[in-house]
């Protein structure tokens, strides 16, 4: 029972499960020659995945080039991120301009992009499963660029909510499959910090876009402001076609140390007898040549997976049966919808008496946001991978997903403290720092390392299948959050803001409290997923 993980008896080597340290003398990890293990260059921690000889694998990409990867999808999450609340802060006075209910302007332009960010997630990752990430990056960064330029041209509402949704099509791969391409390029001890900006990105996005599109809107036009984003996404265009190469690899002589193989045998390969012979894998990737940088630059570069689509359009469906997956949607379906119904009502909160905000000033509301972001990104990078680390080597140099859910106890204080002090402080009236800067400043630092920690747990698990389960995250989530869209405003019109936040405050506390029994049983669970084939059923 390692530190309160219950053992697997069915399996010999559970998925996820990998050596990360040294390994003690008594050999924990059965199966493998710890001789046999790539080191990372201090020769203390065990490279898992263990990466192939080949120089194009994207594990032995050179530093800088991964890096840049890391700065491209996090300027490019950051973009999707802040492109869904732009007109956040000025709902209000934009659904009088189009003499529209503000219900059904929230409705059509944040809740038609909500809900077309769902079916963009399942979709383009079916695509990207088939024929390369690379492709879809390019092809879904056009799309938000035009769908920005058509929005701030739009005359009428339907115009607006058709460009909104198109946006949303596109936005679905900087939100699910991201994680996908982290897993791709970084090992398991290097994923938090990864993760953590990949959260950074699409929080940030969120929280500094208001403030920005606030102030724009009310001195100029939110034109301005989708004209703006657009040529944000322009300049993500560049850096995604320069520094965003194919991370999709096919590994044939790689040990598979930690998907539960046969430790014996190779990826992709049933002939084990010269690496049991020698103690090296066949040099099978190792004769390849590197792949010039010209040809990277391709918009596709000839990958293909012969899988069916529509089997792949329905096969992360099957991964809710993962438990979890099903832990994942639960806390990330939450945590994230409860920014965006934040942001939906900020307008309703903080235009109306006592504190009569101009639309600058309720964008101005998200700028603690931002910052507890930023500080939750510095913390929580290092603390999940810090703590695996840690937990593993006293694990006597073995690596259990679960060692990342300790992060979870400060998504549970935070968070949860940060809901209620919102309510209270609201209902009370007391001054706009109180609720903006303190009660806001808790949530979204509670948010930042709960999903880090929650995001690199799937992965963890998952690898395989990372970008099935986070396109099933991300449906379900959003699914949720168009759902929000039409009666949020009206729940707090009626029953206040206290009543609301608290039951939010509630809720967070519960499904916070199912990390427990997943802590506990995750081992097991790993092992029942891989033993039933689920990920596999179709």
């Amino acid at each position: 029972m390692p530190l309160g993980i219950l053992e697997d008896t069915k399996l010999e080597n559970v998925p996820g499960t990998a050596p990360l340290n040294e390994l003690g003398n008594d050999n924990a990890y059965t199966g493998i020659d710890p001789a046999l293990l790539k080191h990372d260059k201090t020769g203390k921690i065990v490279l898992v995945p263990q990466p192939s000889e080949s120089p194009n694998d994207p594990y032995n990409w050179p530093r800088l080039k991964k890096e840049l990867f890391t700065i491209t999808f996090g300027w490019g999450c950051g973009c999707t991120g802040a492109v869904g609340p732009l007109l956040g802060a000025a709902f209000v006075p934009l659904a009088e301009d189009f003499g529209v209910p503000l219900n059904t302007f929230v409705s059509g332009v944040q809740g038609g992009t909500i809900a077309s960010i769902a079916v963009g997630s399942l979709v383009f990752n079916c695509l990207a499963v088939k024929y390369g990430k690379r492709p879809v990056y390019l092809i879904t960064t056009l799309g938000m660029m035009v769908s920005c330029f058509w929005a701030a041209a739009a005359k009428s509402f339907a115009s607006l909510v058709a460009s909104r949704v198109v946006c949303g099509l596109c936005m679905g791969p900087f939100e699910a499959l991201v994680p996908a391409s982290i897993a791709d390029v970084w090992f398991v001890h290097e994923r938090g910090l990864r993760t953590a900006i990949f959260n950074l990105g699409v929080l940030g996005g969120i929280n500094l876009a208001t403030p920005i599109a606030g102030a724009v809107i009310q001195y100029g036009d939110y034109r301005i402001c989708l004209n703006g984003m657009g040529g944000a996404f322009a300049l993500a265009l560049i850096m995604v076609f320069f520094w965003m190469p194919e991370t999709a690899y096919k590994r044939t002589d790689a040990l598979s140390i930690d998907t539960g193989h046969d430790l014996t045998a190779l990826e992709g390969k049933t002939d084990t007898k010269h690496l049991e012979a020698t103690g090296t894998p066949t040099p099978t990737s190792g004769d390849e040549h590197a792949i010039s940088y010209m040809r990277e630059l391709l918009p596709y570069s000839g990958y293909i997976n012969h899988v069916s689509f529509w089997n792949t359009l329905i096969r992360p469906f099957y991964l809710i049966l993962s438990p979890a997956v099903l832990w994942a949607v639960i806390l990330f379906t939450t945590c994230i919808s409860w920014l965006v119904l934040i942001s939906l009502t900020l307008s309703q909160i903080f235009s109306a008496p006592p504190y009569s905000f101009s639309v600058g000033a309720v964008g101005a509301t998200n700028v603690a946001s931002f910052v507890a972001s930023v500080i939750g990104t510095l913390v929580s990078g290092h603390l999940v991978d810090g703590v695996a680390t840690r937990l593993a080597k006293i694990n006597k140099g073995i690596f259990e997903p679960e060692f990342r859910l300790p992060i979870m106890i400060t998504y549970l204080l935070f968070t949860a403290t940060g809901f209620f002090a919102w309510g209270q402080s609201l209902y009370n009236l007391d001054p706009w720092p109180i609720p903006v800067i303190v009660c806001q400043g808790l949530i979204n630092l509670g948010v930042q390392l709960g999903t880090t920690g929650v995001v690199t747990y799937v992965v963890d698990c998952h690898r395989e299948k990372a970008g099935e389960a986070f396109a099933t995250m991300n449906f379900i989530k959003n699914l949720f959050a168009f759902g929000l869209t039409f009666y949020v405003n009206g729940w707090i019109a009626s029953q206040g803001v206290r009543n609301c936040f608290f039951t939010i405050g509630g809720i967070t506390i519960a499904v916070t409290l199912l990390t427990v029994p997943m802590y506990i049983y995750g081992k097991r669970s790993r092992s029942w997923v891989h033993r039933h084939r689920i990920a596999e059923r179709l």
